[in-house]
């Protein structure tokens, strides 16, 4: 119980310095960000509402998924938070190119780790990576796959909705699930998570071959 504690913190603090290097980095906001900020200035309500909102109702999609909570859960609330707050001072507010680009290419990596490490402790998701854990396992797709299409998805539909975003949002949306998939193969995010890491790779090199004329 001890080692899945100091997993679960670990990564849930490592997720929020990550979020903080991104968004310090000032070179576009996180995908989910750009939705929110979309749905906000179309409805003429505050970004916060928004936000709590998505999340509920990200939650109720978890029914169908048959994920449940726990205690990662609700800790992925406020040890996130906290993070943010806490090691956002650390990292340069919109530096110079030179400095920005290396933070927002680590902060993406450091979430990706930091999602697997946290997933690994088996105490329960957050919304979104639940969402992500929910449909691997009911599609069968791959981390990769399921991981990418959310993020992509939910971008296009932030930016048409008036959202903004920039390079790191790009970057974060086509990267972070083939990097959770890379970490997920190590055994870090729990034996179910990398039972799936490859599981469409699987299915498309075992396809059978066309027919010869």
């Amino acid at each position: 119980m001890m080692v899945r504690l100091v997993k679960l913190f670990v990564g849930l603090w490592l997720y929020g310095t990550a979020m903080a290097a991104i968004l310090r980095a000032g070179l576009g906001n996180m995908p989910w960000d750009v939705l929110h900020q979309g749905i906000a200035d179309k409805l003429g309500v505050s970004v916060g509402a928004v936000i709590i909102v998505v999340g509920a109702l990200v939650l109720l999609a978890w029914i169908p998924l048959r994920e449940r909570p726990g205690f990662g859960t609700v800790a992925n609330v406020f040890v996130i938070g906290i993070a943010f707050d806490v090691m956002s001072p650390l990292f340069p507010y919109h530096p110079a190119l030179v400095i920005a680009i290396p933070m927002m290419l680590l902060g993406i990596v450091g979430n990706a780790f930091a999602t697997v490490l946290y997933i690994g402790a088996e105490m329960g998701p957050g919304p979104r990576d639940g969402l992500m854990t929910g449909l691997v396992r009911k599609t069968g797709w791959s981390v990769r796959v399921v991981r990418t299409s959310m993020e992509v998805t939910v971008v296009v539909l932030g930016f048409a909705l008036g959202g903004t975003l920039g390079v790191g949002t790009v970057l974060y949306a086509v990267g972070v699930g083939p990097l959770i998939q890379l970490f997920a193969r190590t055994g870090l995010g729990g034996p179910q998570l990398a039972r799936h890491a490859d599981k469409v790779d699987e299915c498309a090199s075992s396809s059978p071959e066309p027919a010869r004329g």
